[in-house]
Protein backbone atom coordinates (compact mmCIF):
# COMPACT_ATOMS: atom_id res chain seq x y z
CA UNK A 1 0.00 0.00 0.00
CA UNK A 2 2.84 2.42 0.74
CA UNK A 3 4.67 1.92 -2.69
CA UNK A 4 1.00 2.68 -4.13
CA UNK A 5 0.59 5.57 -2.36
CA UNK A 6 3.56 7.03 -3.62
CA UNK A 7 3.28 6.77 -6.74
CA UNK A 8 -0.45 8.27 -6.63
CA UNK A 9 1.13 11.24 -4.37
CA UNK A 10 4.13 11.68 -6.90
CA UNK A 11 1.49 11.83 -9.94
CA UNK A 12 -0.48 14.49 -8.27
CA UNK A 13 2.33 16.23 -7.06
CA UNK A 14 3.69 16.32 -10.69
CA UNK A 15 0.50 17.30 -12.56
CA UNK A 16 0.36 20.34 -9.76
CA UNK A 17 3.63 21.91 -10.79
CA UNK A 18 3.66 21.24 -14.41
CA UNK A 19 2.10 22.13 -17.21
CA UNK A 20 0.50 25.96 -15.89
CA UNK A 21 -0.42 28.15 -18.15
CA UNK A 22 -2.31 31.45 -17.95
CA UNK A 23 -5.87 32.59 -19.59
CA UNK A 24 -6.63 35.36 -21.69
CA UNK A 25 -8.08 37.29 -18.59
CA UNK A 26 -5.41 36.21 -16.79
CA UNK A 27 -6.78 33.17 -14.86
CA UNK A 28 -4.26 30.43 -13.50
CA UNK A 29 -4.50 27.72 -15.70
CA UNK A 30 -3.56 23.50 -15.97
CA UNK A 31 -2.85 22.41 -19.15
CA UNK A 32 -1.59 18.28 -19.32
CA UNK A 33 -2.80 17.55 -22.60
CA UNK A 34 -0.84 18.68 -25.86
CA UNK A 35 -2.57 21.03 -28.99
CA UNK A 36 -2.04 18.19 -31.54
CA UNK A 37 -3.89 15.57 -29.37
CA UNK A 38 -6.97 18.03 -28.74
CA UNK A 39 -6.82 18.93 -32.28
CA UNK A 40 -7.35 15.26 -33.26
CA UNK A 41 -10.08 14.86 -30.53
CA UNK A 42 -11.81 17.64 -31.99
CA UNK A 43 -11.70 16.73 -35.51
CA UNK A 44 -13.01 13.17 -34.27
CA UNK A 45 -15.43 14.69 -32.52
CA UNK A 46 -16.68 16.82 -35.54
CA UNK A 47 -16.85 13.89 -37.79
CA UNK A 48 -18.95 11.57 -35.32
CA UNK A 49 -21.29 14.51 -34.91
CA UNK A 50 -21.60 15.01 -38.53
CA UNK A 51 -22.49 11.51 -38.89
CA UNK A 52 -24.94 11.44 -36.11
CA UNK A 53 -26.60 14.87 -36.71
CA UNK A 54 -27.67 15.59 -40.66
CA UNK A 55 -25.92 18.53 -42.23
CA UNK A 56 -28.85 21.30 -43.24
CA UNK A 57 -28.93 21.64 -47.39
CA UNK A 58 -30.81 24.70 -47.31
CA UNK A 59 -27.94 26.93 -48.81
CA UNK A 60 -29.44 30.40 -47.36
CA UNK A 61 -29.10 29.50 -43.95
CA UNK A 62 -25.24 27.98 -44.08
CA UNK A 63 -24.51 30.84 -46.15
CA UNK A 64 -25.88 33.18 -43.01
CA UNK A 65 -23.94 31.17 -40.52
CA UNK A 66 -20.78 31.11 -42.26
CA UNK A 67 -21.03 34.87 -42.78
CA UNK A 68 -21.35 35.78 -39.19
CA UNK A 69 -18.99 33.33 -38.13
CA UNK A 70 -16.27 34.34 -40.90
CA UNK A 71 -16.48 37.39 -38.92
CA UNK A 72 -15.73 36.58 -36.11
CA UNK A 73 -12.74 34.46 -36.48
CA UNK A 74 -11.12 36.84 -39.12
CA UNK A 75 -10.37 38.67 -35.92
CA UNK A 76 -8.57 35.51 -34.04
CA UNK A 77 -6.88 33.98 -37.22
CA UNK A 78 -6.62 30.37 -38.14
CA UNK A 79 -9.06 28.01 -40.68
CA UNK A 80 -12.01 27.29 -39.38
CA UNK A 81 -14.84 24.78 -40.72
CA UNK A 82 -18.30 25.36 -40.48
CA UNK A 83 -21.22 23.10 -40.36
CA UNK A 84 -24.81 23.96 -39.80
CA UNK A 85 -27.12 21.01 -38.31
CA UNK A 86 -30.97 20.44 -38.47
CA UNK A 87 -31.74 19.71 -35.39
CA UNK A 88 -34.36 21.53 -32.65
CA UNK A 89 -31.56 21.96 -30.02
CA UNK A 90 -30.89 25.26 -29.58
CA UNK A 91 -27.09 25.15 -29.17
CA UNK A 92 -23.96 25.46 -30.83
CA UNK A 93 -20.26 24.68 -30.50
CA UNK A 94 -16.70 24.93 -31.06
CA UNK A 95 -14.03 22.55 -31.05
CA UNK A 96 -10.18 22.54 -31.05
CA UNK A 97 -8.99 22.05 -34.52
CA UNK A 98 -10.88 24.57 -36.10
CA UNK A 99 -14.58 23.08 -36.10
CA UNK A 100 -17.67 24.92 -35.46
CA UNK A 101 -21.18 23.28 -35.27
CA UNK A 102 -24.60 25.91 -35.19
CA UNK A 103 -27.92 23.66 -34.76
CA UNK A 104 -30.99 25.42 -36.71
CA UNK A 105 -32.36 25.16 -33.29
CA UNK A 106 -30.83 27.99 -32.36
CA UNK A 107 -31.62 30.29 -34.99
CA UNK A 108 -34.82 30.51 -33.71
CA UNK A 109 -33.85 32.20 -30.43
CA UNK A 110 -30.99 34.26 -31.93
CA UNK A 111 -33.35 37.10 -33.47
CA UNK A 112 -30.28 39.17 -35.15
CA UNK A 113 -27.22 38.41 -36.46
CA UNK A 114 -25.33 40.35 -33.66
CA UNK A 115 -27.03 37.57 -31.41
CA UNK A 116 -25.85 34.48 -33.21
CA UNK A 117 -22.42 36.23 -32.75
CA UNK A 118 -22.53 36.27 -29.46
CA UNK A 119 -23.13 32.32 -29.37
CA UNK A 120 -20.02 31.98 -31.69
CA UNK A 121 -17.78 34.61 -30.12
CA UNK A 122 -18.32 32.49 -27.23
CA UNK A 123 -18.20 28.91 -28.53
CA UNK A 124 -14.94 30.02 -30.64
CA UNK A 125 -13.82 31.78 -26.79
CA UNK A 126 -13.79 28.41 -25.40
CA UNK A 127 -11.26 26.90 -27.75
CA UNK A 128 -8.89 30.28 -27.90
CA UNK A 129 -8.50 30.21 -23.99
CA UNK A 130 -8.25 26.48 -23.89
CA UNK A 131 -11.06 25.29 -21.92
CA UNK A 132 -11.10 21.63 -23.47
CA UNK A 133 -7.65 21.15 -22.04
CA UNK A 134 -8.54 22.11 -18.87
CA UNK A 135 -11.70 20.39 -18.51
CA UNK A 136 -9.54 16.81 -19.37
CA UNK A 137 -6.78 17.72 -17.23
CA UNK A 138 -8.78 18.77 -13.94
CA UNK A 139 -10.47 15.46 -14.80
CA UNK A 140 -6.86 13.27 -14.68
CA UNK A 141 -6.03 15.38 -11.34
CA UNK A 142 -9.60 14.55 -9.84
CA UNK A 143 -9.42 10.66 -11.25
CA UNK A 144 -5.59 10.83 -9.53
CA UNK A 145 -6.59 12.23 -6.01
CA UNK A 146 -9.73 9.86 -5.94
CA UNK A 147 -7.55 7.06 -6.58
CA UNK A 148 -5.25 8.01 -3.41
CA UNK A 149 -8.38 8.71 -1.62
CA UNK A 150 -8.98 5.08 -2.20
CA UNK A 151 -5.61 3.35 -1.61
CA UNK A 152 -5.54 5.08 1.61
CA UNK A 153 -9.28 4.11 3.02
CA UNK A 154 -7.79 0.54 1.73
CA UNK A 155 -11.61 -0.82 1.19
CA UNK A 156 -12.28 -0.70 5.30
CA UNK A 157 -15.36 -0.34 6.87
CA UNK A 158 -17.34 2.80 5.49
CA UNK A 159 -14.26 3.02 2.84
CA UNK A 160 -17.39 3.08 0.13
CA UNK A 161 -19.75 5.87 1.42
CA UNK A 162 -16.54 8.26 2.07
CA UNK A 163 -15.23 7.48 -1.76
CA UNK A 164 -18.68 8.04 -2.86
CA UNK A 165 -18.74 11.18 -0.73
CA UNK A 166 -15.40 12.10 -2.24
CA UNK A 167 -16.73 11.86 -5.85
CA UNK A 168 -19.60 14.19 -5.11
CA UNK A 169 -17.30 16.68 -3.35
CA UNK A 170 -15.37 16.21 -6.23
CA UNK A 171 -18.14 17.34 -8.97
CA UNK A 172 -19.62 20.35 -7.04
CA UNK A 173 -16.74 21.55 -5.38
CA UNK A 174 -14.07 21.25 -8.53
CA UNK A 175 -15.54 20.20 -11.66
CA UNK A 176 -18.49 22.31 -12.04
CA UNK A 177 -17.45 25.85 -10.78
CA UNK A 178 -14.36 25.35 -12.98
CA UNK A 179 -17.23 24.57 -15.64
CA UNK A 180 -19.30 27.96 -14.81
CA UNK A 181 -15.78 29.69 -14.22
CA UNK A 182 -15.09 28.68 -18.11
CA UNK A 183 -18.68 29.57 -19.41
CA UNK A 184 -18.30 33.09 -18.06
CA UNK A 185 -14.70 33.61 -19.35
CA UNK A 186 -16.24 32.78 -22.65
CA UNK A 187 -19.31 35.38 -22.29
CA UNK A 188 -16.47 38.32 -21.93
CA UNK A 189 -14.07 36.89 -24.24
CA UNK A 190 -16.74 36.37 -26.74
CA UNK A 191 -18.21 39.35 -26.39
CA UNK A 192 -14.83 41.29 -27.19
CA UNK A 193 -14.37 39.17 -30.55
CA UNK A 194 -17.87 40.05 -31.25
CA UNK A 195 -17.61 43.78 -30.92
CA UNK A 196 -13.80 43.62 -32.72
CA UNK A 197 -15.76 42.09 -35.93
CA UNK A 198 -18.23 45.21 -35.85
CA UNK A 199 -21.36 43.06 -34.32
CA UNK A 200 -23.19 44.85 -31.42
CA UNK A 201 -22.11 43.88 -27.88
CA UNK A 202 -25.14 44.93 -26.34
CA UNK A 203 -26.86 42.17 -28.01
CA UNK A 204 -25.32 39.11 -26.01
CA UNK A 205 -27.53 40.23 -23.43
CA UNK A 206 -30.83 39.91 -25.43
CA UNK A 207 -30.26 36.91 -26.52
CA UNK A 208 -29.66 35.74 -22.43
CA UNK A 209 -33.03 37.15 -22.32
CA UNK A 210 -34.26 35.61 -25.07
CA UNK A 211 -32.85 32.27 -23.55
CA UNK A 212 -34.68 32.94 -20.21
CA UNK A 213 -37.71 33.23 -22.24
CA UNK A 214 -37.37 30.24 -23.74
CA UNK A 215 -37.74 28.32 -20.47
CA UNK A 216 -37.32 24.60 -19.11
CA UNK A 217 -36.56 23.36 -15.85
CA UNK A 218 -33.00 24.46 -14.87
CA UNK A 219 -31.02 22.85 -12.24
CA UNK A 220 -29.95 25.07 -9.07
CA UNK A 221 -26.54 27.36 -10.45
CA UNK A 222 -24.44 25.92 -8.09
CA UNK A 223 -25.76 22.54 -9.63
CA UNK A 224 -25.11 23.26 -13.48
CA UNK A 225 -22.56 23.63 -15.75
CA UNK A 226 -23.36 27.43 -16.52
CA UNK A 227 -24.24 30.40 -15.35
CA UNK A 228 -27.90 31.52 -14.27
CA UNK A 229 -29.28 33.86 -17.27
CA UNK A 230 -29.19 36.47 -14.92
CA UNK A 231 -26.00 36.01 -13.91
CA UNK A 232 -24.27 36.35 -17.38
CA UNK A 233 -27.02 39.21 -18.30
CA UNK A 234 -25.17 40.86 -15.20
CA UNK A 235 -21.52 40.07 -16.35
CA UNK A 236 -22.43 40.87 -19.89
CA UNK A 237 -23.69 44.47 -19.04
CA UNK A 238 -20.56 44.84 -16.54
CA UNK A 239 -18.39 44.76 -19.40
CA UNK A 240 -20.11 46.87 -22.00
CA UNK A 241 -18.71 49.99 -21.12
CA UNK A 242 -15.64 48.55 -22.35
CA UNK A 243 -16.45 46.71 -25.08
CA UNK A 244 -18.91 49.21 -26.80
CA UNK A 245 -15.79 51.78 -27.65
CA UNK A 246 -14.04 49.25 -29.33
CA UNK A 247 -17.41 48.14 -31.55
CA UNK A 248 -18.08 52.03 -32.28
CA UNK A 249 -14.66 51.73 -33.31
CA UNK A 250 -15.04 48.71 -35.67
CA UNK A 251 -17.76 50.42 -37.40
CA UNK A 252 -15.76 53.82 -37.95
CA UNK A 253 -13.17 51.54 -39.41
CA UNK A 254 -15.45 49.68 -42.10
CA UNK A 255 -16.38 46.68 -40.31
CA UNK A 256 -20.20 46.34 -40.77
CA UNK A 257 -21.33 42.71 -41.02
CA UNK A 258 -24.06 42.33 -43.09
CA UNK A 259 -25.36 38.94 -42.35
CA UNK A 260 -28.69 37.91 -43.74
Amino acid sequence: MRASRTVLLSAVAAAAVTACATSPLGRSQLKLVSDDELAQLGVTSFQQTSKETPVSSDGRTTAYVNCVARAITDEIGGVWEVRVFESKDVNAFALPGGKIGVYTGLLAVTKTQDQLAAVIGHEVAHVIAGHSNERVSQQQVTDLGLGLANVIVGGGAGGGALMSALGVGAQYGVLLPFSRTHESEADLLGLDYMAKAGFDPSQAAELWRNMARVGGEKPPEFASSHPSDETRIRQIEARLPQDLPVYQQARASGKKPNCR
